[in-house]
């Protein structure tokens, strides 16, 4: 079968382009002949099953591991770095960081002698800078043996948000969108006013356009995961409870990404994180023990609620499938179905587990990309398999069928375990044909190796693109809350009157600048008469940035979802201990109570990164807003009436501590694999979940006022 008939452009830097019957191939090998693997007429997999044919096993071995990547800008030290400063060369010895869990080598090193080829890139450098060094990567590669080229990976980098290593790496490079919730519901807002998700489509359009330019072809994105536990910290990067919205999000972002079929123009994507991370044990995250399991107490749960996003990216063809890290419960689950057969649960981590990944995945649901790790999992997170070494760890995940392992660059156990014959060379081969089939189909052996560092900025600085984002916050912005019709806060209605605006958050220093910016924002947008003085305002706009918990660490008690300030709470193990998710809060009572007591209005913007209990806060407000990262001048332009408010909640807020409480046996009072809008089916009686504000509103999923 011919895959291309049409002679691409190839650019060489290191090896020689041979011509055979008139036509031009990259002589990767030197060796003067047209192996398949160099010839572009025929299909990626074809070419990938004779280039794994001539692979020695420490290639293939290499070509199974992925590994986070620095570039050499971010390396102070630039002795340790080669190629005029663009790759960083520097040896970190293992367990200095989370993700050094094996020694990391210098990026010529790793290639050319570890023959690994899968980076993530995590840094934040500009266009150009990002472009030039995936070009420096590919001209080491094209060196060596087999001119094997690299291909990098990233976590999403088009959504607004505060840094997080390992989740959020990188914001504000390329156009910047609200979070994942603003987008989910902005979209929804949309399909609510009677039309449908395109802003996902055209979101995924765009920032496909600017990953693509600067070289970055892979996506370890998006979370397809259904929230169902409000206290989930993953929950800010997700699309919020909606089983069916969130399958048309994953397969509309996925067509915008890679396109109807995987090609020389894609960015291929991971979906994660099969099969669904929301079922979460009262919040715990499984990037530490406490958090290692995933909870169906309720019956049909798993097949109703989290599997069917996942079934939509598979039938839109998503490239690889990430599995969460989590240990199906059986003590703390009921049987569950899928497809009228009982699933056996086998208490290892998803990636370890050989039924959901090959009869599930593959077998019932028609997969045929393949399966990339979540990170750490040899070593850090290898839930259910802690009494097994490393190298049998490799072995036992590798022979569920998990293709490549994720921010390890641990050669050495893997290939102890294939020399043990813990894993079979047919085995490895498959995988690496599959890995090696993406690269193929993404044109990175023939004209699409190297990227133009001009063309990148060119790009990314397209005004339209940032438009489109800046027209996508605008309609995340959700209105909750509008006593008497406090908003719009129009010219007319703010005629002689002052406007105090202020930004809370939990770490102090963050609040007076975010202050300061939100102030200067308003300032631009020149419809209000800016005071400094609360005590002078007739307005005040105050936007609240709760935060709770670490992202790999798990609280002395539950997660806290209340809008408090040391607050006192019982650890798990009895002690007690104080909570603060917003600094200020004193404060801010008094400021909303200084203006309400002179007739003056109070609007709260509240930022939703997590399902927030708002009774605190609430009531302070005359107008309460919900924002998902949503820029403060998109917020005022909604304020200010120049917009119409179109956004939903994507999910629905709980109600109280006690709608979330857990009893003595770790059981909670809500259920943990039931989204918000179903929890009420499974409540105690005269127990409503959803939260309910003094004028009525109900804060539940599709939740979103209109002027």
């Amino acid at each position: 079968m011919e895959f291309n008939d049409k002679q691409p452009e190839l650019e060489t830097r290191v090896k020689h382009i041979i011509e055979v019957d008139g036509l031009k191939f990259k002589d990767l090998n030197n060796s003067g002949k047209l192996e398949p693997y160099k010839d572009w007429r025929l299909s990626p997999q074809e070419r990938a099953e004779n280039l794994v044919s001539l692979m020695n096993i420490d290639e293939k071995v290499g070509m199974m591991l992925i590994n986070t990547r620095r570039m050499g800008l971010s390396q102070e030290d630039k002795e340790k770095t080669s190629h005029d400063g663009v790759l960083d060369e520097a040896i970190i010895e293992k367990g200095t960081n989370i993700f050094a869990s094996s020694k990391v080598y210098g990026s010529t090193h790793t290639i050319e002698n570890r023959h690994l080829r899968h980076f993530i890139l995590r840094d934040n450098f500009s266009p150009a800078e990002m472009a030039e060094w995936i070009n420096k990567l590919n001209e080491v590669a094209e060196g060596t043996r087999l001119g094997i080229p690299v291909i990098v990976t990233s976590n999403s980098r088009n959504e607004n948000a505060e840094p997080i290593f390992g989740m959020n790496d990188a914001a504000g490079i390329f156009s910047t969108w609200p979070g994942t919730l603003g987008l989910a519901a902005a979209a929804q807002g949309e399909i609510k006013n009677g039309g449908d998700a395109s802003l996902m489509s055209e979101f995924a359009k765009i920032a496909h356009k600017e990953w693509n330019a600067t070289g970055i072809r892979k996506g370890y994105m998006y979370m397809a995961d259904t929230v169902t536990d409000p206290r989930w910290q993953r929950t800010y990067g997700t699309f919020g409870e909606d089983p069916e919205f969130i399958s048309d999000a994953i397969g509309r972002l996925i067509d915008g990404f890679q396109g109807e079929e995987l090609g020389k123009d894609s960015i291929a994507m991971t979906t994660k994180h099969f099969p669904g991370g929301g079922a979460r044990e009262n919040g715990f995250d499984p990037h530490y023990a406490e958090g290692k399991w995933n909870l169906y107490p309720t019956p049909g749960s798993l097949e109703k609620y989290h599997l069917p996003p996942f079934r939509a990216a598979v039938e839109h063809g998503t490239s690889s499938i990430m599995p969460y890290y989590s240990i199906p419960s059986i003590k703390k689950s009921v049987v569950q179905e899928f497809e009228g057969e009982d699933i056996p649960f086998e208490e290892v981590g998803f990636t370890f587990n050989h039924y959901f990944i090959n009869h599930i995945l593959r077998g019932k649901l028609g997969f045929k990309g393949y399966i990339n790790s979540d990170s750490g999992i040899v070593n850090n997170m290898c839930w259910g398999v802690e009494e097994l070494s490393e190298a049998e760890r490799f072995a036992k995940a590798v022979n569920a069928g998990t293709d490549i392992v994720a921010d390890t660059g641990d050669i050495e156990n893997l290939k102890l375990a294939v020399s043990k014959g813990w894993i079979s060379e047919k085995r490895i081969d498959e995988a690496n044909v599959r890995l090696l089939t993406e690269m193929f189909a993404l044109g990175l052996f023939d004209d699409r190796t190297y990227n133009s560092p001009e063309l990148a900025t060119s790009v990314v600085s397209t005004q339209e693109h940032w438009d489109a984002a800046y027209g996508g916050h605008k309609k995340s912005v959700t209105v909750l809350k509008n006593q008497n019709q406090t908003l719009p806060l129009t010219t007319e209605k703010l005629e002689g009157k002052k406007v105090y605006v202020e930004v809370f958050h939990k770490e102090a220093e963050r609040a007076t600048a975010y202050t300061e910016k939100a102030r200067k924002e308003c300032q631009e947008l020149g419809q209000f008469t800016l005071t400094d003085n609360h005590e002078e305002a007739d307005v005040a706009i105050l936007f609240l940035h709760p935060k709770s918990g670490s992202y790999f660490n798990a609280t002395p008690g539950l997660l806290e979802l209340d809008i408090c300030e040391d607050k006192v709470l019982s650890a798990l193990d009895g002690s007690l201990y104080q909570e603060t998710t917003l600094t200020g809060m004193n404060h801010l009572k008094e400021v909303a109570d200084n203006i309400k007591n002179r007739g003056g209005k109070v609007v709260i913007s509240v930022n939703v990164t997590l399902p927030w209990i708002l009774g605190n806060v609430e009531p302070l407000a005359d107008a309460l807003i919900a924002g998902y990262d949503t820029f403060y001048n998109a917020q005022f332009e909604v304020i200010a009436g120049n917009s119409q408010p179109v956004g939903v909640l994507p999910l629905t807020l709980p109600a109280s501590d006690q709608v979330i409480a857990v009893y003595q046996n770790g059981e909670c009072v809500s259920r943990n694999d039931v989204p918000g809008y179903d929890k009420d089916k499974y409540m105690p009686e005269g127990l409503s979940y959803a939260y309910k504000d003094s004028d009525g509103n109900v804060y539940k999923l599709w939740h979103g006022l209109r002027y």
